[in-house]
């Protein structure tokens, strides 16, 4: 199963996902597609989200988005309830787009990314 955390307004997003189909799901794997700002991710979601990526909570976050300044997110001192917190209220933060397969997950910026998860 392949699972794409996906903004259809996002092209890196939308590229992700016809490369995805074009060229790496050969074997034609069931994929599911959550459009996350529709669907927004609960904290234990994101938990789990973070140890497949296996990275740090800040480098699931967008800070180009408004809110990252809003928020005050770059604060050094804020902890990871508080960034999850974050991300539950204001899904528009997270990464996208998000492909998890097998376990292991990539954040798909560039979409060329995702390929480590079907080698």
């Amino acid at each position: 199963m392949i699972t794409i955390y996906h903004n259809p307004r996002c092209s890196k997003s939308r590229a992700t996902c016809d490369l995805i189909a074009s060229s790496y799901n050969s074997a034609n794997e069931a994929t599911e597609i959550v459009e996350y700002l529709k669907q927004p991710l609960t904290v234990a979601q994101l938990k789990q989200l973070n140890a497949q990526l296996g990275c740090t909570v800040r480098e699931m976050i967008r800070d180009t988005e408004a809110e990252y300044k809003t928020l005050d997110l770059s604060n050094a001192t804020l902890s990871d309830a508080q960034l999850y917190e974050a991300l539950v209220k204001h899904p528009i933060l997270l990464q996208r787009p998000i492909v998890v397969r097998n376990g292991r997950a990539v954040i798909g910026r560039p979409p060329e990314n995702v390929k480590a998860l079907f080698a």
